[in-house]
């Protein structure tokens, strides 16, 4: 589902003033996963990727990584001034990861998986009363084979 939000905008031109419609902001629905990237197993049997934490979205989104082994995301924040994190919860309690990333900041989150399965990622961040930055599309999935 597409978000468009429509604004008018006055131009000015030898004189003349004239409202014309523009758009002010339009996002993609963030919440449908990507193609599904496997994260490699380093020589020393560490997974390792790069995650990019954009306004309200995370690049890749759908991440692969094998069961019992290491896993350390590289988490980098491209935004000025919106805080962001990365939370991943499992309900059996087997999986919980809470990494915040400020504006700008780059940090590394590191953690070892159990159990197969699909395990959402999220953020949940928000500027009261706004929707949180899950609420705008801004999770993913951590399939673990």
């Amino acid at each position: 589902m597409e978000v468009i939000r429509k604004s008018f905008c006055v131009l000015g031109a030898a004189g003349w003033f004239i409202a014309a419609p523009v758009v002010v902001g339009s996002a993609a629905d963030g919440s449908e996963p990507g193609p599904p990237i496997v994260v490699p197993i380093s020589p020393d049997g560490v997974q390792r990727a790069k995650v990019i934490l954009d306004s309200y979205s995370y690049s890749p989104n759908h991440l692969v990584v094998e069961s019992g082994k290491p896993v350390e995301l590289t988490l980098t924040s491209v935004t000025t001034i919106i805080p962001h994190n990365l939370i991943i919860k499992d309900s059996a309690g087997n999986l919980s990861v809470e990494q915040d990333v400020g504006a700008g900041n780059t940090v590394i989150a590191r953690f070892v998986t159990t159990q197969p399965g699909l395990f959402p990622f999220f953020c949940d961040k928000r500027l009261w009363p706004m929707p949180s930055h899950r609420d705008k599309g801004m999770e993913g999935i951590l399939e673990v084979k």
